[in-house]
Order: C-alpha cells, then structure tokens, then sequence
C-alpha cells in the first residue's frame, strides 16, 4: 500500500483540522453560552491565526524534510508544539458554543474545531503533560526499534521488511516477524495510561470516549459510522474471501502443511509485516500468462524521459480535464530529485505550504513505471488542496479523511493502457487476456488490506471504550485479525506481548480508518468518473483522461473542500449519497470470475 500523503497527512492535514495542531489560543472564551456574535468574533480570530501557525509550522516542516539536520528538527518541533498547545485551547473554548443557536457554517466549524484533535487531553496541566510525554516516547520506542540477532547486525524496521518482502525461507521469516514485534512490549504499560488520560479529554469535550470522538469526525453518530463499516465490508468481503482462498492455494505449493489447507494463514508468509499487503508474494501466486505485454519502466527510458518530464505527464493529465496548469512557483520550490549534498526525506508527499497556492511535491523521482503512477497520485492532492484554497481556513480539507487518499489513487486508477497509448508511451493496447496478472497484483495490494485497515481502529475504538480490557489487549488483537484477515499469529503470543504496538499508528496515536475508506472510495469515484466520461469497456480499464464531464464533476467536489457534510461531496462526484463498495467488485469482475474457476471445489473461508 502506498501511502503517498506522507509528510501531508503529518502536516497539512495535522495543522488544518486533523490531528492536533492549529492557532494561537488567546483570551478568547469564558464561561458557557455566548451570542453568535460572540461566536463570529471567536470564529474570526481562530481562522486567521489556525492559518497563520499552520503557515509557519508547514515551511518548518518542508525545510526539515528537505535538508535534515537537528536545527531544522528542532525548529520544526518547536512550530508544531506551538500548534498543538493552541488547538488544545482553542478546542476547549469552543465548547463555550455548545447549545447556543448558529448558522450552518458557524456550527460546522465550532465542531471541526473539537474534532481537530486526535489527542485530546485533559485540562488538568499535570495530567496534560504526563499525556503529551507518554505520546512521545511510544512514539520514540517504535521509532528505535530495533532487532539484533545473535551475532549479526541489528536491523531496523526497513531492513526487517525487506527479509519479509523477498525470503521464501520461513525460518528466516519468522525470525524477522518475532524480532519486530519484540519491541511492542516496553509500549503496552504505557499506552494502558495513555488511554485512561486520553478518555478523560474525550469526556471534558463531550464524548463518551476517544474512539467516540474520533468516529464523530464522519457527521453521523458514532454507532451509525461503525455500522457504516460493518456494512461496507459485507459488500466486499466474498471477494476477498475468494482471494484469500486462492493465495492460501498457491503458498501451500511452496510451504506445505505451514498453510494450512481451511485455516487462517500464518501472518508471517504473506510478505509484509502485519500482513497489509501481499503484493510481494505474486511471484508465488502469479497466474501463467500473467505478463501484462509492457514494461512501463523500459517505455519510459526509451522516450528518454526525466524526472521533470515524469511530472509533466502528471501536470498534462489535469489540464485535460480541464485544470489550470500549476503555479510557476510549484516549479522552482518542489523537490524531484534526491540532492547530492544533504539528507533529505525521500518519502514521496504532496505540500501546499501557504494554504493556496503554495503548492510543492517532495519525491526523489526514479524513471520507473511505479513513480509513474506515483506522481500522479501525489499531483491528485496537488490539484484538490488548490481547488478549496478559496475556503474559509477551517474548510481547507477533503471532505473526510479518506477523501484526499481516495482521490489520489483514483487518478492512478486512470493510468491505464489506453491512457499510455493516447500520451505515446504504448503503440497500442495490449490484449485483455493479460489483465489477469495486473488485476491480481493489484487486488493482493488494495483489496488484501481492507480488513486490516478495519481491524487496527476497531481494537483501538474497543480498547477506549472498556470492551477491550487491558489484560486482554494481544488477545483480542488476534481474534480481530482472523475474524477479519483470515491469519493468525505465527508463534505462540501471550499477554505478555503487544503486537498491535508492532504497528506505527497505535504507538503514534495515528487514526487508521481514514486508509480503508479510501480504498472504498477510490473505486466507487472512478466508476463514476469513467462513466462520466463516457467510458463503456471492462472498469479497469476506463480512464478520465481527456473527459471535460468528469473534469467538471471532480472540480465541484474538489471545491467544496470540508464546507459541507461528506455525502454532499459524495453525491457530487458520484451521484449517490452513501458509500458503496460494489464498485470493488465491478472493478476486478474478471479477477472474480478468474479465481472462481481456480477455487473450484477448494475451501474457502477459516
């Protein structure tokens, strides 16, 4: 999965209305109640000053990512603890407004400004702090963690992921995913305060607890949202039960009874370390004949393109639709290639530094088909942060979180062979029969990960809420992962483990649910835009390039920004107002039929 919002969702979508960061609190506030005057006048001086440290924070932060040294830590550090600390204040003056009769807007941005928070903390400045300290050392354990086997070199994170991508040796594997998940361990005592302080927040803002909170972000009611979730994924699950089926096939032929033949699959053989993605076991799984009939890459090279051409392609594809051309300034200020001479986060991210036109890409582009892709993703959240930039500073935000990753992969869903054909990258489109292999590859990825992106925010949502108690943390963790992901623990765990702190965005208080609704998202926004654009041929292989109709319809809900409820940006772009994961299952309908003739007569299921 990749995850191309990078330092983005750590920034603009932290300063401007997603985690925790924002303005300058002031004096504004006082007691309960208040006029819409009062209202107004509070509204105005936060929106002026959220933009204002947002502003300062986010050239902090770019000035960190592309020439790191401890200076340029430290200053960014500083920006966003300035930030934080505001939006704690300003979120607790909001609830002066609670009851108080306003306007639509008014109303909206009073909540978006208690729901910017994802750590919500309690007024209590000891508490306060003990809170904010505890949240960055689970952070800092995860970042140092390490594994050193006896008599070799210790391995991070990255180097762990690479024995899990390309050993086939399942010794060497298991080794690899015991070793990572020994370093959870040291979090698991303090992350049992750190929910107890957490729900106090919560409660001192008016929710039951912090999973409440976070699932009143998606205007509904929290039960309803989960239910929305349950929903989404009984839409979807047949497919992936069909592809689990199969995979489960296929690494029996290479490991034997280590797979069982009904069960669930031993989480440590699909390639990844939390078994998110199995992308890196096609080549146990691919389907003969599964070559696709073009390398991109080699097609790429033998047009000579470089780094700026790649990005030109991106750039041509939005004016197609009908997008003005980026800003000169996206030219002169964004990084495209890794610099000789420093340090520099290579992690592709799309930037808009001032809020509006300010617009850069961070990415140390190699001439590869995948950067191909990549790029246009990244030039997706490019082209949507400048189409709300005309909102009120509350407002400038995708429609929910899962909008801004949605809508960048359903540009790339549009990088297909006619796509390459009309820019001259490819003669002439392959035969359909190839697509099998793009679709499995493409399903191991996007469709394999939805149930564990439902499972790390509905343990965590079960942890603040009391369900899950302390002394079943690691216990309920795997009964969620076979429940929904069909794999099982590798070794035997206990409670004296805390597998899910294996996982960055549990120590990292980092909300999970927003990546499963955009893999919902991102398909049902590309039938309809291909539809828009007249498209009448297999799903996957429909592209908007070139579509005036669809370029209209995705700039209307572009720049509604955070201004309106998302199923209103949801039925612009789409028609409908609610959620559909169908357009999953027309995508990979051949895939479907496909693994249905391989299952035939096999279990499926666990």
């Amino acid at each position: 999965m990749r995850l191309n919002c990078g330092l983005l969702a750590a920034a603009a979508a932290c300063l401007l209305g997603l985690t925790a960061a924002g303005c300058r609190g002031g004096s504004t506030g006082g007691g309960k109640g208040g006029s819409v005057e009062d209202a107004r006048a509070f509204l105005e001086k936060a929106e002026k000053e959220f933009l204002d440290l947002s502003i300062e924070a986010s050239r902090a932060d770019w000035v960190k990512s592309t020439f790191i040294t401890d200076d340029t830590e430290g200053l960014a550090a500083r920006a966003n603890q300035r930030s934080i600390a505001s939006t704690i204040a300003l979120a607790k003056q909001a609830t002066r407004f609670d009851g108080v009769a306003l306007p639509e807007d008014m109303t909206r941005k009073l909540k978006l400004i208690k729901l910017s928070l994802t750590l919500p903390a309690p007024s209590d400045p000891a508490e306060s702090e003990e809170l904010t300290r505890i949240a960055a050392a689970m952070e800092g354990t995860y970042g140092k963690g390490k594994y050193c086997p006896p008599g070799r070199e210790c391995l991070d994170i990255n180097g762990l992921s690479r024995i899990m991508a390309s050993s086939r040796n399942p010794k060497d594997l298991l080794d690899a995913w015991t070793g990572w998940h020994a370093i959870a361990p040291p979090i698991r005592e303090p992350f049992k305060r750190f929910v107890t302080l957490s729900n106090k927040g919560a409660r001192e803002l008016g929710f039951a607890d912090t999973g409440a909170m976070w699932r009143s972000k998606y205007d509904m009611p929290p039960d309803d949202f989960a239910r929305e979730l349950d929903r989404l994924w009984t839409q979807v699950r047949p497919l992936y039960d069909k592809l689990h089926a199969y995979v489960r096939i296929r690494l029996r032929e290479t490991y034997g009874d280590a797979v069982p033949e009904h069960g669930p699959i031993p989480a440590h053989l699909l390639g990844n370390m939390w078994a998110q993605s199995w992308l890196n076991i096609y080549p146990l799984v691919a389907p003969k004949g599964g070559d696709p009939g073009f390398d991109l890459t080699e097609r790429l090279k033998a047009k000579k393109a470089g780094e700026l051409d790649m990005v030109r392609y991106g750039e041509r594809f939005f004016t197609s639709l009908g997008f003005e051309p980026l800003p000169k300034t996206f030219w002169e200020r964004s990084l495209f290639t890794k610099p000789r001479d420093r340090e520099v986060v290579c992690h592709a991210s799309a930037w808009d530094v001032d809020f509006a036109e300010d617009l850069r890409i961070k990415m140390c582009i190699e001439i590869t088909g995948e950067d191909f892709s990549t790029i246009h993703h990244e030039l997706g959240h490019n082209f949507y942060q400048r189409a709300y930039s005309r909102q009120p500073p509350l407002f400038r935000d995708s429609a929910n979180d899962g909008f801004h990753e949605a809508i960048g992969d359903t540009i790339a869903l549009s990088v297909t062979p006619a796509y390459l054909v009309s820019i001259g990258l490819l003669d002439r489109e392959p035969d359909p029969a190839r697509d099998i292999g793009l679709l499995l590859q493409m399903a191991l990825e996007k469709v394999a990960f939805l149930p564990f992106g439902l499972v790390v925010d509905q343990w965590r949502w079960k942890v603040f809420s009391g369900e899950i108690p302390p002394e079943k943390y690691n216990q309920a963790w795997w009964q969620l992962r076979e429940k929904y992901q069909g794999v099982r623990a590798p070794a035997e765990r206990s409670e004296n483990d805390f597998d899910p702190g294996a996982k960055y965005h549990v120590p990292a208080n980092t909300p999970y649910m927003r990546y499963f609704l955009a893999h919902i998202l991102q398909f049902q926004f590309h039938r309809a835009l291909v539809g828009a654009a007249g498209h009448k041929g297999p799903l996957h292989r429909g592209s908007i390039y070139g579509s005036a109709e669809a370029g209209r319809r995705l700039k209307h809900m572009l720049e509604m920004g955070q201004s309106r409820p998302w199923p209103d940006a949801l039925e612009a772009i789409t028609g409908q107002r609610q959620m559909d994961a169908t357009a999953i299952l027309d995508y990979f309908a051949p895939l479907q039929k496909w693994l249905d003739e391989q299952i035939q007569g096999k279990a499926v299921g666990w």
